[in-house]
């Protein structure tokens, strides 16, 4: 099962990834946390020139291929490979977060990135994606705090260092795109305390596990 969290910044969804790839271990499952962008090897390079706040130069376009060719890269060595071998993967951002971010947030033409997806990887999503959402002020307020403790890497704040209005955007259109696919999405409130955010997303889990979307 390919199962996403998607989320804007400080939605916790490295967290509660970690606790649902704990949870499917214990229950016998094999499991693979993986990323975008950098869930790859090359994939860690691109990322290392997306996240970097000194690279404010980077046009919208050029942004969205650099997302596209990490695509390409984990998809064809760690996402397919590993569900082919009946591993679940956890992915931290995926194709959505690319509508959201690129489309909605950046103003590029959204029909333009799905046609791209569509080309050039078969509109292959996952079945499940779990949307951690809150509010930009909050996000962004628990992503500068982790930063400042040593939580996440300082060097990688290109998006953090954005406008609210930005943040706004984003959170926009991931909403705008689990109204259009809510069979996939499942919108959880990540304002909550950690503990009730898990038992939320496990809660979804367990029913999905046993009864499967239906594409």
């Amino acid at each position: 099962m390919f199962i996403s969290f998607e989320g804007i910044e400080g939605s916790g969804k490295t967290t509660q990834i970690q606790r649902v790839c704990d949870h499917l271990r214990q229950k016998g499952h094999d499991v693979v946390v993986t990323r975008e962008p950098g869930g790859s090897n090359i994939g860690r390079q691109i990322r290392s020139i997306l996240l970097d706040s000194k690279n404010k130069g980077l046009n919208s376009l050029s942004e969205l291929l650099l997302y596209m060719a990490d695509r390409a890269q984990h998809l064809d060595e760690i996402v397919k490979p590993s569900l082919s071998s009946g591993k679940v993967v956890l992915c931290d951002r995926y194709y959505d977060a690319t509508i959201a971010y690129q489309g909605y947030a950046r103003g590029l033409d959204i029909d333009l990135i799905t046609q791209l997806h569509r080309l050039a990887f078969a509109d292959y999503k996952p079945e499940l994606t779990f949307l951690l959402d809150l509010s930009p002020e909050t996000g962004l307020e628990r992503a500068w705090r982790q930063i400042e403790n040593g939580q996440r890497t300082g060097t990688e704040t290109r998006f953090e260092e954005e406008a609210l209005s930005f943040h706004g955007r984003v959170r926009e259109g991931y909403l705008a795109l689990a109204r259009l696919e809510p069979k996939r999405f499942k919108i959880i409130d990540a304002s909550k305390e950690q503990e009730s955010v898990k038992q939320e997303i496990m809660t979804v889990l367990e029913r999905v596990i046993r009864n499967p979307i239906e594409k």
